[in-house]
């Protein structure tokens, strides 16, 4: 593991992780991510890439190698949960590729990470590392790990989600906090719910309150469908946060659904529970040598679907705003990049909490419409001001 003060680090090996670390190598820096893990498994839950993040993904070169296994769903459906009444209906695949330049995908996450670990050199990943304590100075940053090695770098990028040890090292400890939700994950084989009209869409059936609904869209090309239920818990007393669910309790908590949003549940054999933690949008993400992006930066709920838009978005436009800057001038670029990115992450966190986004249709274009490549980037005089 060879680093330097010429190197960007990258502390996590998950989608921002890596997009960031194509990129900036793209963009001419030598980088090197650190990777908690031992080895890449293949775990994580179904992904909705909307238009925003796939052109991102276009842009990398990535995104060819993502449409292999994933599927395209045909529109963004919503529909009262026990009416059944459709509320708002909007075209995708091909009609939002022709309006935002891409389409909608939806994907299994390790499909989406095998894609982007092809795109970035393997020995470049430094697996089983593990970061314990952070120290940045003027000149770089220094990393010791649990297993007692250490890594001095140039700069560092704090990817690695929301209990990030860099976000912890730059503005101190500070617990997510549960939100009194639990999500339900499971997947069917779309033969089993042939019944079941809409099977190609992505779509949301809204419930009696904010916390409850279900989600569901295809996977593999169609082949299967990916249901996502969420329902007001109060506490959450398991060390981990996701463990095996039961079925039975998944239908109990939507018995006032509509029969076809029931039959989808029906059809599920095992399901995963998960409890949804989040934090409030922060104030900055850059300081020195050190930048957030991603869930290290702005954790959010799953209602808007932009969890990993947002932090594709980040990599790329971080990227731009460090292509061909010298290492002396880093901490300004991460302003830039904090500046550029800010305002628009925090909205969306803030839209994902409130959990009403195209409940009754209405303009999707600043979010689907966003081009992370030609959005406009901050220049040091403005992140100053």
């Amino acid at each position: 593991m060879k680093t330097s003060e010429s190197t960007i680090g990258i502390v996590g090996a998950g989608i921002g992780g890596l997009v960031a670390a194509i990129a900036l190598r793209r963009a001419g820096h030598d980088v090197i991510v650190f990777e908690q893990a031992k080895q890449f498994a293949r775990v994580g839950a179904d992904i909705n890439l909307t238009p925003n993040a796939v052109r991102a993904l276009d842009g990398l070169g990535v995104g060819e190698a993502a449409r292999v296994t994933a599927a395209r769903p045909s529109h963004r459906i919503s529909r009262t949960y026990d009416t059944g009444e459709e509320t708002s209906r909007l075209e995708m695949a091909d009609s939002a590729e022709q309006r935002y330049g891409a389409p909608q995908l939806t994907i299994h996450r390790a499909d989406l990470l095998a894609a982007l670990a092809d795109m970035f050199p393997a020995e470049q990943v430094a697996l089983g590392k593990r970061a314990e304590t952070i120290a940045a100075d003027e000149a770089g940053v220094t990393i010791a790990f649990t297993d007692g090695t250490s890594a001095r770098v140039g700069a560092l990028i704090g990817a690695d989600g929301i209990h990030s040890c860099v976000r912890t090292a730059m503005f101190g400890a500070e617990s997510p906090r549960f939100t009194g939700i639990v999500a339900y994950r499971a997947v069917v084989p779309a033969e089993r719910v042939a019944g079941v009209p809409n099977l190609g869409a992505f779509t949301k059936w809204w419930g009696p309150n904010p916390q409850s609904q279900i989600v569901t869209f295809p996977l593999n090309r169609g082949k299967d469908i990916f249901i996502f239920a969420t329902t007001p818990q109060d506490t959450w007393h398991l060390e981990s946060w996701t463990a095996p669910g039961s079925v039975d309790e998944l239908r109990e908590q939507y018995v006032a659904y509509h029969p076809e949003a029931r039959a989808l549940l029906d059809a599920c054999d095992t399901v995963l529970k998960t409890a949804l933690y989040e934090r409030d949008p922060m104030p900055a993400w850059a300081r020195g040598r050190m930048a957030l992006l991603g869930d290290a930066a702005h954790p959010m709920l799953p209602f808007m679907a932009q969890g990993a838009g947002m932090a594709i978005e980040d990599a790329v436009v971080l990227s731009r705003h460090l292509e061909g800057v010298a290492m002396a001038d880093v901490p300004a670029a991460l302003q830039g990049f904090e500046k550029a990115r800010i305002e628009r992450a925090s909205q969306v966190q803030l839209g994902s909490r409130g959990n009403n986004w195209l409940r009754e249709g209405g303009n999707a274009d600043w979010v689907y419409g966003y081009d992370a490549w030609t959005a406009p980037l901050a220049t040091p005089a403005m992140a100053a001001a």
